[in-house]
């Protein structure tokens, strides 16, 4: 029995000094966590609202005739042409004709005239002796007036038969692609009938319907943001090249035209045009992902010196493209968490690595 007892007792003894020593270990220490921060800064920003817009060719042609006749020669839609050059060709041999018949009355007249010039030359010296009546001298020296006049009714009905073959060929007005063929060689055209639309892709803007309460925050050479999905998001910016001063009776808006740099956009490929509601003012702004949303609110998690994580209660205010305007305990040049902060904890040490 006393045996069993010391036992026991040295058992329990055993147990306290255990339990001792695993209380007086210190606890082992929580690994930093990797997180990717950027700095609050102060900025100028405005609200914005997005609208629809589309990508156009400041140059874009519906051409035309000008005569009446059958069509020739059509060029094929994605033919690449340059200015001058002739796309449709409309049948010309009548005119062809007429021209050679107008060539030839002219140089007719021109005999005519060259004859009754001699004509009046020899009238006149005959009319120093005597020889001539002066009658006839007057009438050769209007006959030869009429010849003039109508050698250049002639030129001129030459020029117009010119004119009007080089109306049968239908010209691009500027570089650019044919789009669109309206017609087919072989097929009769009226005078104004749409053959071919010609397009410039080289003179890209973006066209948009502006509302009416934008006008004031907005004006030429205005940067504006815009975006694509081609299937990624691309977003770019571009200046306001013109607003056009009329607005639509209906709708209220207005055309607005922005340029932008050359990003492998379409003609006809949709757009969205962030345009700002509201004057520019200045405030703190974070990127939209040093947000962090719960329940009880809207944070930050900032880095202080020892770094550790601070968890910033903060009201969130307008926003413009990534940066959200927020008020609260901070301060321009606070460094906050933008990758890695789904499972911070405040007072947890992080460790600052690059983007």
């Amino acid at each position: 029995m006393n045996q069993r007892n010391i036992i026991i007792g040295l058992l329990c003894v055993l147990m306290a000094v255990v339990s001792t020593v695993a209380i007086a270990a210190p606890a082992p220490k929580m690994r930093a966590a990797p997180v990717v921060v950027a700095e609050a800064k102060t900025t100028q920003l405005a609200p914005v609202t997005w609208v629809a817009g589309t990508v156009i060719s400041r140059d874009d042609a519906k051409l035309a005739t000008e005569v009446e006749g059958r069509l020739k020669k059509v060029l094929q839609v994605g033919t690449r042409v340059k200015a001058g050059e002739v796309v449709a060709l409309i049948d010309n041999t009548f005119v062809d004709l007429r021209i050679q018949e107008m060539k030839a009355a002219v140089e007719r007249e021109k005999a005519q005239l060259t004859f009754l010039r001699e004509e009046v030359k020899r009238l006149q010296r005959l009319a120093k002796q005597n020889n001539a009546a002066k009658t006839l001298l007057e009438q050769t020296q209007a006959d030869r007036e009429i010849a003039h006049n109508d050698l250049e009714i002639a030129r001129t009905r030459l020029r117009q038969a010119k004119e009007e073959k080089w109306r049968h060929e239908i010209r691009a007005p500027f570089d650019g692609v044919i789009a669109e063929r309206y017609t087919q060689a072989g097929e009769r055209v009226d005078t104004g009938d749409v053959v071919v639309r010609l397009i410039d892709p080289a003179t890209m803007e973006v066209q948009a319907r502006v509302p009416l309460k934008s006008i004031n925050f907005i004006g030429e050479n205005s940067r504006l943001k815009l975006q694509v999905d081609q299937p990624q998001l691309i977003a770019v910016e571009g200046d306001v090249r013109t607003i056009v001063p009329v607005g639509d009776e209906r709708s209220r808006l207005m055309d607005l035209r922005i340029n932008f740099k050359d990003v492998n956009w379409r003609i006809g490929q949709p757009v969205r045009v962030a345009l700002p509601t509201d004057a520019t003012k200045e405030v703190l702004a974070v990127p939209r992902d040093a947000l962090v949303l719960r329940r009880s609110g809207t944070s930050v998690y900032r880095v202080n010196g020892e770094s550790k994580a601070e968890n910033i209660p903060v009201q969130v205010g307008i926003a413009s493209g990534d940066l959200v305007e927020v008020t609260g305990k901070l301060n321009p040049g606070d460094k906050v968490v933008i990758r890695g902060g789904e499972r911070l904890r405040p007072g947890q040490d992080v460790s600052i690595i690059s983007n």
